[in-house]
């Protein structure tokens, strides 16, 4: 019978799952209805988790891939993925960052739809979240993102912004 060993036992890169939920925060005809279940997952190539001060930190990020879900017809599901950065600030509460893109199937140009306009269907995202751990293993994570073009697209350039909480395993 085959017995499950945590991949960082046995020298994997996964590192952390996440699940979070997320609702907009933008005001008016570009904010999104409905909330956005997501599961993201952590990999640690780099060695992340056992960088000793803040140069070895920002040289080794961990790399993120995940989904979001619109709830409603009016905001967009996501497949994202990019870079994180996590800082302790003490041994429960740690902050982190992070930058990469995303491809979504919201609105580029419509007129005729509440909801943003996003220009196009590959956008940067960024995140921030700050979060406590509640032992080794399980943390909670309050988040705030955001995806846009910068410009670099024709068209509406309304962005997705949202915020919420996300619940993790750490491997």
């Amino acid at each position: 019978m085959l017995q499950a060993v945590p991949a960082a036992a046995a020298g994997g890169v996964f590192d952390e799952m996440r699940f979070g939920t997320t609702a907009s925060i933008s005001n008016g005809d570009k904010r999104e209805h409905g909330v956005f279940p997501s599961v993201t997952v952590f990999l640690d190539p780099l060695g992340a988790d056992s960088a000793k001060d803040l140069g070895e930190k920002l040289l080794r990020p961990r790399i993120h891939a995940g989904a979001a879900i619109a709830t409603s017809s009016h905001g967009a599901n996501e497949v994202f993925g990019g870079l994180s950065w996590t800082f302790d600030v003490t041994k429960q509460f740690f902050v982190e960052f992070g930058a990469g893109g995303t491809v979504h199937d919201g609105d580029l140009h419509a007129d005729d739809t509440s909801g943003p306009k996003l220009g196009c269907r590959l956008l940067f995202r960024e995140y921030a979240a700050a979060g406590f751990r509640f032992d080794e293993h399980w943390n909670l994570s309050a988040t705030v993102e955001h995806a846009s073009h910068a410009e670099l697209c024709d068209g509406p350039n309304d962005g997705l912004t949202r915020a919420g909480l996300a619940l993790g395993y750490k491997f």
